[in-house]
């Protein structure tokens, strides 16, 4: 309903659908006030590890390590020495970004939003930046030359004739529709 609607062509519309359901938990057991507790971000339908930890660490300035893909990306070149990070987060990434952050908490929360630009901007999966990258002389991946991926070719991911495109195409409907479908 109202929540695909004004999520638009965001993308992902179940993400509104969960932003919904948690929109809703916390209206019924916060009083409308968003929680500032990791362990209660955790406890919200649809907010996992990511997400908790972002809320905490960018709303509430929290020590809390944010790990979305360019992180990871950052973390693997820099620290690891190649190209991209395992498909899935590891613990051993988790301890790393636990490592690298600042104790301080508001020191942690802007390393967050800085590591999260850092690879957005310029350690991006495709077209790196090593020249304008603050950490080039410490980087791991550039100084061994930007070794290529040893993996399987990393896929990207098809849309067309997809489940996903249908699906598109029938929350378009829904969307724009002014009167219940």
């Amino acid at each position: 309903g109202e929540a695909v609607r004004a999520w638009g062509r965001l993308g992902y519309p179940r993400r509104a659908l969960r932003l919904h359901g948690a929109a809703q938990a916390i209206t019924e057991r916060h009083g409308g006030d968003v929680p500032s507790e990791h362990a209660q971000l955790l406890a919200l339908p649809g907010i996992g590890e990511y997400t908790a930890a972002a809320v905490a660490s960018f709303a509430y300035g929290q020590r809390h390590a944010v790990l979305d893909t360019n992180v990871r990306r950052v973390f693997a070149r820099a620290a690891n020495g190649i190209q991209y990070p395992p498909n899935a987060t590891t613990a051993a990434e988790r301890k790393l970004a636990r490592a690298l952050l600042p104790e301080a908490d508001e020191r942690a929360a802007k390393w967050a939003a800085a590591t999260m630009e850092l690879g957005a901007l310029v350690c991006t999966a495709r077209n790196e930046s090593c020249e304008r990258c603050p950490i080039s002389a410490q980087c791991a991946w550039r100084l061994a030359g930007k070794p290529a991926h040893e993996g399987p070719p990393r896929k990207g991911q098809t849309y067309a004739g997809t489940d996903r495109q249908v699906r598109g195409r029938l929350l378009a409907v829904l969307r724009d529709a002014l009167t219940p479908v």
